[in-house]
């Protein structure tokens, strides 16, 4: 598919980021947090991993399993109830992205501390979705993506998060009801704000750092 701010080879047919498709294992319970001008491995300490356990990230050519996802396949431990964060710079945006979705609550507000602005993503096993928008610490904006309606929304956002909305565009899925968005446009979003427009392929050629989170971190 194609919406305003993508390019047909950055999405698969169902309007997930063909990056983060390719990250996730099958039925994905994870989140996604882009935050300008922070480095990957701050990111990674200010979301509470185990300092010790940040180390470098070679993606592997697959995943093992359909239940595994490619940050937890590159972990050479049994990652167990742990969760796999990976994280890399694009240019002033560094992303994390977190395979089981441990990370969401107030995580947009610690990484936009300082005079930064982060925006968090989450989406559910049962396709519940939502996102967080922030700066300098304080949150500017949450979004609920079931029922939302961006006729009535956009025109008071910020003007960069509406214009990544815009940029994300909506899935075309039959089941859609009209005015009703897709449960995935909060991915998109996200990687719109940050100029994350990418492939697998070009993530795989930054450098990448990757670490574990427990539930109760």
């Amino acid at each position: 598919m194609v919406t305003p701010g993508f390019p047909r080879k950055t999405l698969d047919p169902d309007g997930s980021p063909v990056w983060i498709a390719g990250l996730a294992s099958q039925d994905p319970n994870h989140s996604l947090h882009v935050a300008q001008n922070i480095e990957p491995r701050q990111a990674l300490e200010a979301l509470g991993v185990d300092a010790g356990s940040i180390r470098p990230c070679v993606l592997p050519d697959s995943k093992p399993n359909p239940y595994t996802s490619l940050p937890s396949a590159a972990f050479a431990d049994d990652t167990g109830d742990a969760a796999t964060l990976l994280a890399g710079r694009i240019g002033q945006w560094t992303f994390v992205y977190d395979d089981l979705g441990y990370t969401f609550d107030g995580t947009a507000e610690i990484l936009s501390r300082g005079g930064r602005t982060a925006m968090t993503t989450v989406y559910t096993i049962n396709g519940h979705a939502g996102l967080y928008y922030a700066v300098d610490g304080e949150e500017v904006e949450e979004v609920v993506i079931e029922g939302l309606r961006l006729e009535e929304r956009l025109p008071g956002m910020p003007a960069e998060l509406a214009a990544a909305f815009e940029s994300a565009g909506i899935a075309d899925w039959e089941d859609l009801e009209p005015g009703e968005v897709d449960s995935l446009i909060g991915m998109r979003v996200a990687c719109a704000l940050a100029g994350v427009i990418v492939t697998l392929d070009d993530i795989r050629g930054i450098p990448l750092l990757m670490a574990q989170r427990n539930a109760g971190d």
